[in-house]
């Protein structure tokens, strides 16, 4: 199997094609050591199309947060796990809706997202956040230089407005 790269011109989205990302899950029923062949095969499916695979990451099982139903061969079939990958690729928007009716039609697929995107990494890089945040004090409040001090508080007036204010 023979990977090309998206030159660069072909990293813009042009006339003649433009930079998708397929996000799918794959059902849980598939043996680990056949996950492999199936991710090959949607690889070679997407070159087959004339696309061009960018970037990729090898399924892997994960459990779904809620469970999804397929129904094949007329049985309804629920998941709740599933084997998540992604396809970065350039291709030809009218072939990318071949792309789609055959991922319709594959059983293996449980569900799929095809979406419009850039060549360049869009990956959000992970931030360290401590878990225990009890050692943190509050931020101070900014007090504004130009304010000087705060104005003092008469309860009786304001007794006198609330009260005006809900006498109807």
């Amino acid at each position: 199997m023979k990977f090309m790269s998206v030159s660069e011109n072909k990293g813009e989205n042009t006339a003649e094609g433009r930079v998708y990302e397929l996000g799918y899950l794959l059902a849980p029923t598939i043996k680990e050591e056949e996950v492999p062949a199936v991710y090959g095969n949607l690889k070679e499916l997407i070159l087959s199309l004339g696309g061009e695979v960018i970037s990729d990451e090898m399924p892997r099982m994960m459990s779904l947060a809620y469970t999804m139903v397929k129904v094949v061969t007329n049985v309804r079939n629920k998941f709740n796990t599933a084997y998540f990958g992604w396809v970065k690729f350039y291709m030809k928007p009218e072939k990318v809706l071949e792309l789609k009716a055959k991922l319709d039609l594959d059983p293996e697929f449980v569900r799929f997202l095809i979406t419009k995107t850039v060549k360049e990494n869009t990956i959000a890089a992970k931030r360290f956040v401590r878990d225990d945040m009890s050692h943190r004090k509050a931020p101070a409040a900014k007090k504004d230089k130009d304010a000087g001090p705060a104005p003092e508080i008469n309860k009786e007036e304001i007794d006198k407005e609330i009260d005006a204010m809900v006498a109807v």
